[in-house]
């Protein structure tokens, strides 16, 4: 008869995750961080623009291409909230920038984590600072509603924890929110509280731990057509420039905002109508 101790310490073990296993971190330069079952699947191509074509956002392109190569290099770096307004290359940014600096001979890799597996995130980050190489830790579009706990989690990928965050791992997230959650939420928790003051601080005190923060502000007109212009001129393609200006206006217009995200969907139409591929 099997040991009641020894039945529970095999249901314990069953349970269990298994050990996990680093990938082949030199066979690539990007990663997708997945949850079912846990690895890092290598990305082979990344989808990402240069950085010359992001226009518009100079000030913020400077500021976290100087704080990724400090990181590359060893120093000191903050982790950064790209937030703002939708389409204007936050994403985009993160992603030219990991491009530079791979470019400038610095093999720092990234990896992209999703906002729903957030939970899962310790095991990634003791996995990541296990090796030997530096990592740039990715989550797009992160925000949180009401009632929504992944916040706490996100608390261990800035803060680390008691054993603190792993020196070779930096974490870059981006936002349509500078608190990461609705206004309105902020506001209910203030008049529903008890303590008022308390309820709000835990939530809205997450953003106050990212030490970059970088604004996205809706682009002017003459951005939006710079953006354009600097698409047809790296795909090599030629149209007359008051041809080009008054379709590229009318676009905007029936999309109802300039972005850079805009300004992209018009040069994609428009190489397609001239028979140009475009990545």
């Amino acid at each position: 008869m099997t040991d009641p101790m020894e039945r529970i310490a095999a249901a314990l073990e069953r349970m269990s995750p298994a050990p996990l296993e680093a990938p082949d971190f030199d066979g690539a330069d990007a990663f997708v961080w997945q949850t079912d079952p846990e690895y890092l699947e290598p990305v082979t191509r990344i989808s990402r623009v240069d950085l010359s074509l992001l226009i518009g956002v100079e000030r913020a392109r400077d500021t976290l291409l100087a704080n990724t190569l400090q990181f590359a290099r060893g120093y000191g770096a903050n982790n950064a909230l790209l937030w703002g307004a939708r389409g204007m290359g936050k994403s985009s940014l993160v992603k030219a920038v990991h491009a530079d600096v791979l470019r400038q001979g610095h093999p720092l890799k990234i990896v992209e984590l999703q906002r729903e597996d957030l939970p899962t995130v310790s095991r990634l980050m003791h996995l990541l600072g296990s090796s030997r190489h530096r990592f740039l830790l990715f989550c797009d579009d992160l925000s949180f509603s009401h009632d929504d706990q992944h916040y706490k989690s996100l608390k261990a990928v800035l803060d680390g924890g008691i054993s603190g965050r792993p020196e070779n791992v930096l974490f870059y997230a981006t936002s349509n929110r500078r608190h990461l959650m609705p206004r309105d939420m902020i506001e209910n928790e203030r008049s529903s509280s008890i303590n008022p003051s308390e309820a709000v601080e835990e939530k809205v005190s997450l953003s106050d731990r990212f030490g970059l923060w970088l604004g996205f502000h809706p682009c002017s007109q003459d951005d939006y057509l710079a953006m354009i212009d600097g698409y047809c001129a790296a795909h090599g393609l030629r149209v007359p420039a008051e041809t080009l200006r008054a379709e590229a206006i009318e676009w905007q217009a029936t999309r109802g905002g300039r972005s850079g995200r805009v300004a992209w969907q018009f040069f994609t139409d428009l190489a397609g109508r001239h028979g140009i591929q475009v990545a």
